[in-house]
Formats: C-alpha cells, sequence, structure tokens
C-alpha cells in the first residue's frame, strides 16, 4: 500500500519514501507550556498522533522529537515582546521556571488522557542551551548573521530561497504587513536568533553570551556604538567609538524560538529529517525560519516533508481569551464529555480542513463512539466460527468478513491521513453487523479490525468495552425466559435492573443483543 501524504514543500501529494529504509524521523511543533492548551491546541497533537500510528502501520520505526518551547517565544513573531513564559510568570506570582514545569507537566499529563503516542523524545528548550549556540556559532562563521541592540539576527539576503517555501514577496513585504520592523534590522524579515536580556533588567531565564558570538558595537565610520553600552559605562567615560566589547560586559541572553525546534531537531535526529510538522500558522515565519537557518548551516535539505493541520474554530470564530472560548479538556469534561469523545470529534474532519467546534458537533462524536463501543461489545456475545481464515476476503450467507475493512481502513489513513474517510469504512462495516444475525459474525475478524481500529486511530474501543458479570448475564437469560413465557411484568422488572447496572438489551430478530447505556 502507497503511503501519502500533502507536502507544503512541494505542494503536492508525494508518496513518501524515506531516507532509511522502515525507518523514519519526526519532528513535531510542541506546546510552549506558559498556560494551559485548550481544543484548537490539541486537534494538532491528535492529527500527529495519527500519523505517528499510520507510520507504524505500514511497518516503520519511528523517531520522534516533539520539542516543549520553555523559553523564548515571544507575544510576537517579530521577535518583540513579553516572553510567554515571563509573562506566565508575572500573571500566576510565581517563576518562569515553576511555569513551565507546571504547563509542561499538564501537557504530558492530558497527552495521557488523550492516549497520544508518548515520543521518543520530549525536548525541553532550555536543556538545549549549548546545541542552540553552537548553532548559532556555525552561522556567524558562516557569515549568516549581525548584531544589534537586542540580539543576534540572521540576514535572509544571504540565504537566496528564503522566501520559496512560504511562497513570500519580500518585495511588497512592508513594515508591519507580516511583523512589526525593528529599524534596526537590515531586512524586514530578519529574524533573530539570539536576544539579549535588557540592560538594566534580570529575567528568570537567562544565559552568558559567549564571547566569540559578540562583535564590537560601533557604527559606520567608528562615531557612535549602535549596541548600548550602559550609563554607568559612559558616566566612567568610556570612549563611545571604541566602547568595552560586549564580551567585557558579561552579556546576557536567551534563544530565539526558530533556533530551538532547529537545534534539537538537528541534534536528536540528525541534519535531514524525514518529516516534520506543525500548523498552517507556523508556515510563513517560523518554519520558513527553521529551514533558513537549518540549511545555512548544513547546506543541506532540513526536512523532505513537511505537513501542516489547519486551524479549528470554536462556533465560527477563531479561539480567544476575550471570547472565552478556548476550552480546556477539563472544561469539555465538566460538561460530561471524556478525551476520547474529542478525540473522536477530531478526527471527524481531515488535518487539512479547517474544523468548526461546537457542542452540538461534539455530541454527535460522543454518540457514535458510543455506537463503536456497542459494536465492539458484540465480540463479548459471539463465538469463534468454523470458517477457514484462507476465506478471509469472502463473505458467504453464514459469515460477514470484516477483513477487508481493516485493510480499507488503512488503506485509507495512508491516503494523506484520511481519516473521515475511515470513519465511514467503519460506520458502513458497523451497520452491517447491527443487521445480521450474530452466529453470522466472524469474532476473529471482528477483534482483528477493533485491533486495527485501536492501533491506527487510538480510539481504545477494546479497553471502553469490557465483557458483562456473569450475575448480569444471568439477568439477561431470566429475562429472555420471561419473554418466552410472556411474563412482561418479569421481564419489565428485569430490564429495569439491567439498567442500574448500565446494560440494555436491544431486542432483535435473530435474538437479543446487550449494549452499554449512553
Amino acid at each position: 500500500m502507497t503511503l501519502k501524504f500533502h507536502n507544503t514543500l512541494t505542494g503536492n501529494t508525494d508518496d513518501f519514501v524515506s531516507l532509511e529504509p522502515n525507518k523514519v524521523s519526526l519532528y513535531t511543533c510542541g506546546p510552549t507550556v506558559y498556560d494551559y492548551l485548550h481544543v484548537g491546541n490539541w486537534a494538532a497533537y491528535i492529527y500527529w498522533d495519527i500519523l505517528v500510528r499510520v507510520l507504524a502501520a505500514n511497518d516503520y520505526a519511528v523517531d520522534r522529537v516533539m520539542n516543549i518551547t520553555d523559553v523564548g517565544h515571544l507575544v510576537s513573531d517579530a521577535d518583540e515582546g513579553e516572553d510567554k513564559l515571563e509573562k506566565g510568570a508575572k500573571r500566576e506570582g510565581k517563576t518562569a521556571w515553576e511555569v513551565a514545569d507546571f504547563y509542561g507537566q499538564d501537557f504530558i499529563k492530558n497527552s495521557d488522557r488523550l492516549g497520544l503516542v508518548t515520543p521518543q523524545h520530549t525536548a525541553k528548550a532550555t536543556d538545549f542551551i549549548p546545541q542552540q549556540l553552537e548553532l548559532v556559532r556555525t552561522l556567524k562563521v558562516k557569515g549568516f548573521t549581525y548584531q544589534i541592540d537586542d540580539g543576534i539576527y540572521f540576514d535572509t539576503s544571504k540565504f537566496p530561497t528564503y522566501a520559496d517555501f512560504a511562497h513570500l514577496n519580500l518585495e511588497a513585504l512592508q513594515a508591519g504587513a507580516r511583523v512589526e520592523f525593528n529599524p534596526q534590522k537590515r531586512n524586514h524579515s530578519d529574524f533573530a536568533l539570539w536576544k539579549f536580556t535588557p540592560f538594566g533588567e534580570k529575567r528568570d531565564m537567562e544565559w552568558e553570551t559567549p564571547d566569540d558570538l559578540l562583535e564590537q558595537r560601533v557604527a559606520a565610520g567608528g562615531a557612535t556604538p549602535t549596541f548600548n553600552v550602559g550609563e554607568d559605562n559612559i558616566k566612567e567615560g568610556v570612549n563611545q567609538s571604541t566602547g568595552p566589547s560586549n564580551a567585557e560586559q558579561g552579556v546576557k541572553g536567551f534563544p530565539g524560538w526558530h533556533l530551538e525546534c532547529s537545534a534539537m531537531a538537528m541534534s536528536l535526529l540528525g541534519e535531514t529529517l524525514d518529516i516534520h510538522t506543525g500548523g498552517i500558522d507556523h508556515i510563513p515565519v517560523h518554519h520558513t525560519n527553521e529551514i533558513a537557518q537549518s540549511e545555512a548551516a548544513t547546506d543541506k535539505r532540513f526536512s523532505h516533508y513537511w505537513l501542516h493541520n489547519n486551524h479549528l474554530k470554536v462556533d465560527g470564530t477563531k479561539i480567544s481569551k476575550s471570547l472565552g472560548n478556548g476550552y480546556t479538556l477539563d472544561d469539555l469534561e465538566k460538561k460530561g464529555f471524556t478525551p476520547q469523545d474529542y478525540r473522536m470529534f477530531v478526527l471527524q474532519s481531515h488535518y487539512r480542513t479547517e474544523g468548526n467546534f461546537t457542542f452540538d458537533n461534539l455530541t454527535a462524536a460522543k454518540n457514535r463512539l458510543h455506537n463503536w463501543r456497542n459494536s465492539a461489545a458484540l465480540r463479548h456475545q459471539i463465538h469463534n466460527t468454523l470458517h477457514d481464515d484462507d476465506n478471509r476476503g469472502v463473505d458467504d450467507n453464514k459469515s460477514i468478513s470484516l477483513y477487508a475493512t481493516s485493510q480499507a481502513l488503512v488503506e485509507a489513513l495512508n491516503n494523506d491521513l484520511g481519516t473521515p474517510e475511515a470513519l465511514m469504512i467503519i460506520d458502513e462495516a458497523f451497520s452491517r453487523l447491527a443487521n445480521v444475525q450474530l452466529e453470522s459474525i466472524h469474532r476473529h475478524a471482528l477483534v482483528e479490525l477493533l485491533e486495527t481500529i485501536d492501533e491506527t486511530l487510538g480510539l481504545q474501543l477494546i479497553a471502553h468495552s469490557p465483557d458483562i458479570s456473569d450475575d448480569t448475564k444471568r439477568l439477561i437469560i431470566q429475562r429472555a425466559q420471561a419473554r418466552n413465557n410472556q411474563d412482561w411484568s418479569q421481564s419489565d422488572i428485569l430490564r429495569n435492573e439491567l439498567l442500574t447496572q448500565g446494560i440494555v438489551i436491544r431486542d432483535t430478530l435473530s435474538g437479543s443483543v446487550w449494549e452499554y447505556v449512553n
């Protein structure tokens, strides 16, 4: 089966070919851990969880890195404004380190609740400061950097293909059109690799800037320094045209958001990746900058495949704190919805289409998942047939084959993670089960289908469709006997007792089937 992905790099749906046979290196842009994640954030991680599962279903060994951005992500893509972690610290009266730890742990906890596959590497940006500085050093040696008052920047004019990935029109790019403009920058699109702590300030998260990364900051002609050496130095009579180097001052700083991802990805996965994922909002700035700095440093392709998920809106509007529509998983749980209900909701839309979250849509997903669990419970009510397993693809009057459904499900997902089509295939198969006699269902094939669903979609149908107790089974038998004896009063009593145990009986022409109460 051919595996295909829509590749942002080429603009086409490309056949997937890994760099090494049966191995895949994958980098996923992770969260900035300064607050709780909302439904829009979680949708992306569910989609990339499906990617990991589909790769595994195609016998690839996946080596995956997901970053935890715990420093350096400023409120503006223009490398301006407050660090989100520092902002969170002020909001909660904690240190940035405490905020990062709390929300990082919350992310891990809720990833488990959603059943997300744990990456081989969950990398914190603050654990990779030496690697980030080394990347800046490489870029400086190769002539791609320059220094201004607030940091060390990447000169995008020296990377000729900078605009290609996002199809940017750099000539038409005006100050404030894509990012706010810093007048000291050489080009509107230049971005910070390493930001300096503002003079006179102390940050929770800051590191010494190595001497060899700093420059003597004097303006053309040697008249006035463009780097602020500080009022105290001026008062002490420091010559402003040849003032002390930044190295002499001990300049503190912190990494740029874009730098972090490149350094972590290449440190853990190598200079060239198979797949890099993220949201469509990452394309014009964050991922464009990752490509520029990575490829400038290595002279190699940074990633061969780029996959991007679309936005999720809520009630047709953008998620924002001012609207109060950034629902968390805990918010959903308070309204009676589980993380698995939300997971089903997300899978009903393709990752490249714009989603729309409403509680009506979430309720429909919850009901769909409930019906699937009842179909999964049929395995407890049937026995293995005597059919020859060599005839798995053949239906006859006494059996229904589900083996072909398992294959069709994987094929749908292999076509650019086609989750909506995959769900429709499962719906059709389970609808067929509801209209046949229990003895006609091939139990082994049903179990294999359930395993395939759980492995590829992560819906945990088997885990959430347990068998009922022997006592409950005896009640079902007693009710059947009462119905056979036309003792409707006793039948109703037993039916109500079953309801108290969370079981409802569906009477069909071929007999009674028990299901879970919704």
